[in-house]
């Protein structure tokens, strides 16, 4: 009986070494095909174009193209169902942002669970939202437009990139905190908000920076604030939210992800290539005209700043009583 005991033990061994050794292949081999990089926003906005520049390194870098695919829908929850439903072969990677953690709590039937279902990979950068406006609405202040909205009572347009995005729910908290009363029109990302902002068709955007940044410095949006507790480098004249509202704070933060069961020295991989892609002096300089700060580290440091936001949103979304429409 032993002897039977002890050779199933070391069957054991040698399965668990055989498939590490597998794995370890495997991520020597990687990636010898495109990797499909799915991101749930359509182009323009600023999710799509952190993952061009950093997908664009990786491709240049790895030897594979990184293929972005948007996949807008459902408030980033399409394109966060299907990565959860890929083989779990570092083929298929996800474009990680607030939306993952506030739909935690956003939406009450999800048909999977992002903390669960999805292995983090590594971050990219984390960047402010700015409180923008028109031109044409008079506000050059957020106590100016404090003022004017509490004039206008229903009558202010509140653009976002969609129910229970970061621009959504920095607008509610601003709501909230402030006693204005906006009227919120969402959009399916933040590149069609942005243009009826332009347009004139609505009136306030909290926008994530990096989409916005080319028109505040062309003239084309006014920035009111930044939504981070301290000034932003790449607009350092712009005030906080907090310096008129004291306690407002928001951001953004992007990343990687992988379906959970992806062999980790693939997830190694691709950790290391990004942490160097945000290494470079070039993509710093890129990055930084975008108001990003580099976010590089482990994947359990990514993990944790997921599950940080999970918890933190959660408390607003229900402070706020936001629900998916």
């Amino acid at each position: 009986m032993q002897c039977l005991l002890r050779r199933l033990v070391a069957g054991a061994i040698a399965c668990l070494a055989l498939t590490g050794a597998g794995a370890a292949r495997a991520a020597d081999d990687y990636p010898n095909h495109p990797v499909r990089w799915l991101v749930g926003y359509p182009p323009g906005g600023s999710t799509d174009i952190v993952s061009r520049l950093i997908g664009q390194y990786l491709s240049e870098h790895m030897g594979q193209q990184f293929v972005i695919e948007n996949k807008p829908g459902a408030g980033n929850n399409l394109a966060t169902e299907m990565a959860t439903k890929a083989d779990p072969d570092g083929y298929t990677v996800l474009l990680v942002n607030p939306a993952n953690a506030i739909n935690a709590t956003l939406y009450k039937n999800l048909t999977f669970n992002f903390i669960r279902d999805m292995a983090p990979v590594a971050g990219f950068i984390r960047v402010p939202n700015v409180m923008e406006v028109n031109p044409n609405v008079p506000a050059k202040t957020v106590a100016e437009f404090i003022s004017y909205a509490k004039a206008n009572p229903g009558k202010v347009n509140l653009a976002s990139a969609g129910v229970g995005t970061s621009t959504h729910l920095s607008g509610a908290l601003f709501m909230m905190m402030t006693g204005t009363e906006l009227v919120h029109v969402p959009y399916r990302g933040a590149a069609p908000a942005l243009a009826d902002l332009l347009g004139g068709q609505v009136q306030v955007l909290f926008d994530n920076l990096p989409s916005s940044i080319g028109h505040i410095k062309g003239g084309r949006l006014r920035p009111l604030a930044v939504t981070t507790a301290k000034r932003s480098d790449a607009l350092p004249d712009v005030p906080t939210v907090a310096e008129t509202v004291p306690g407002f704070e928001a951001s953004v933060f992007y990343g990687l992800a992988v379906p959970k069961g992806t062999p980790r020295p693939i997830i190694d991989k691709l950790n290391k290539a990004i942490n160097a892609a945000l290494a470079d002096p070039a993509m710093q300089g890129k990055l930084a005209e975008l108001g990003g700060a580099p976010i590089s580290g482990t994947p359990e440091d990514f993990g944790k700043i997921i599950a940080d936001e999970t918890a933190k949103w959660a408390k607003v979304v229900t402070a706020t009583g936001a629900t998916a429409e």
